[in-house]
């Protein structure tokens, strides 16, 4: 008896086991005209698999479910496959990255994809820390494949045909070029990975998507038509539908947008905007012009001060990555450009660079809805500066002006947000 796989055409899990067929040399057949809703839930496929998931491979010995399991099963099927690596170390190391692949990788995609494609509730709150976890999934990722073509050894194993199945799933459908690029080396090994002939031969030609699918639109409910007795039947009273309509369009008519709370606190002596115009135009004497200004013009009671620090600052081992995640970040804190105000830096000549910054926000904490709607601020642990403190000052001073060397190191970057 052959091996038969049961799952669609175009399932990215059943793509696993048939590359790896591909590269063992094993003859795998995906069972024709399946159809996922239908095939799935009949009693035989029930026998092989009672949860109805796909993919199943049907073998000799009996079925076998779980897509990462009937990948290592075809692996298996030939004797010292060097899909499973050389040595001890490597079988562990391709079990590390299948594992990561299943739980940092395809987890989060599928909590970013799946709620915009209406299998799940949607929440954005969910779908930012989906992002923000796939975000340093990627990173480290990312800084694995810096010096590593591939993700064990020096040829394909079936750690990365599984992370590539996954990262297809995600290229194809929600990451778009403006989020990958972010992670060159895992773009560069995903291409590559892709246009390998037995990856090829399964997968077809890879298009990455070019936009983040939008939200489902939920069906409205269809209106109860009344039978046209009831129009005979109706008194004269109901001959008045004028105030119903009225009242209709009272409550459909668009509702003011609600002040942000920042708006709402006691006016300020600070200006922001003069002190992003004294900073701007500030071109010698920084020092004795914008610093001494800002000093002047703060207001501590309006505003804080807030000095941040990458979390994962060993992952910054490309210079152009990190300048990008920097830039990226700023890009997404554009919601608060008429709250806050800051800096963030660069640092060292020799990886991995330190991310530090300053900013300046309006109220006594960080606001809520950035914390809420930018999903890079968890990944910053945030300190508010101590203006009692005049080590803490001449840190924020030092900061507004760019200062070379900082803390004792070069400054390989230097972003101003205002």
């Amino acid at each position: 008896m052959a091996l038969v796989l049961h799952a669609g055409s175009g399932n990215k899990n059943a793509f696993k086991a048939l590359i790896a067929a591909e590269y063992s040399g094993v003859k795998v057949e995906l069972v024709k005209e399946f159809q996922m809703g239908v095939s799935n839930k009949t009693p035989e496929f029930l026998k092989m698999n009672p949860l109805g998931k796909v993919p199943v491979l049907e073998t000799p010995d009996g079925a076998i479910f779980e897509s990462n399991a009937i990948a290592r099963y075809v692996a298996r099927l030939k004797a010292d496959n060097p899909l499973y690596g050389s040595s001890l170390i490597d079988y562990a190391h391709i079990e590390q990255w299948m594992d990561f692949a299943a739980t940092e990788v395809d987890a989060n995609i599928g909590k970013w994809l799946y709620p915009r494609m209406g299998f799940y509730p949607y929440a954005a709150v969910s779908e930012e820390a989906a992002i923000a976890a796939l975000k340093r999934a990627l990173g480290s990722l990312n800084t694995h494949l810096a010096s590593n073509t591939y993700l064990v050894g020096h040829s394909v194993t079936l750690a990365d045909i599984v992370m590539t199945c996954n990262l297809y799933h995600g290229f194809a459908r929600i990451l778009t070029k403006t989020f990958t690029s972010e992670f060159p080396h895992v773009e560069r090994y995903f291409w590559t990975m892709v246009n390998q002939p037995n990856v090829k031969k399964v997968m077809g030609d890879v298009k990455q998507a070019e936009s983040v699918p939008p939200l489902q639109k939920k069906a409205a409910p269809a209106k109860e038509q009344k039978p046209k007795e009831a129009k005979k039947e109706a008194p004269k009273e109901a001959a008045k539908p004028k105030a119903v309509e009225k009242s209709e369009e009272e409550e459909e008519a668009p509702k003011p947008k609600p002040k942000n709370p920042l708006d709402l606190l006691p006016p300020s002596k600070m200006i922001l905007d003069e002190w992003k115009r004294l900073y701007s135009n500030t071109k010698t004497n920084f020092r004795e012009v914008a610093i001494k200004g800002f000093w002047d013009m703060y207001d501590p009671e309006g505003y804080s001060l807030w000095f941040c620090e990458y979390k994962y600052n060993d992952e910054n081992t490309v210079s152009f990555v990190t300048m990008n995640k920097v830039g990226g970040f700023l890009q997404r804190m554009d919601l608060c450009r008429k709250y806050a105000f800051g800096k963030m830096l660069v640092i060292g000549s020799e990886p991995p660079f330190k991310v530090k910054g300053l900013w300046l926000f309006r109220g006594q904490e960080i606001p809520k809805f950035v914390m809420d709607e930018v999903y890079d601020m968890e990944l910053y642990e945030w300190t508010k500066v101590d203006l009692s403190d005049e080590a803490q000052k001449e840190r924020v001073n030092a900061m507004i002006e760019d200062q070379e060397p900082f803390e004792g190191e070069a400054l390989l970057d230097a972003k101003c947000f205002k």
